[in-house]
């Protein structure tokens, strides 16, 4: 069952909306490489969060320190 931002795992209610989002489109596509929908989750959440940690929403400019 593909997911969307509006309709998405419970398992992922409170996760951040920005991960969230990555996290379903992660989800969506191992499940569409034939992962089973668990195992399809738990790797999208772990996967979203570590790209979260990886890609700031916004850094501080120069201008700002």
């Amino acid at each position: 069952m593909p997911w969307n931002k509006h309709d998405y795992p419970p398992s992922m209610k409170n996760l951040e909306p920005r991960v969230r989002e990555k996290a379903v489109d992660i989800a969506n596509a191992l499940l569409r490489e034939g992962y089973e929908e668990g195992r399809a989750i738990a790797i999208a959440t772990a996967q979203a969060e570590e790209w979260n940690d990886n890609h700031p929403a916004a850094r501080e400019s120069p201008s700002n320190q």
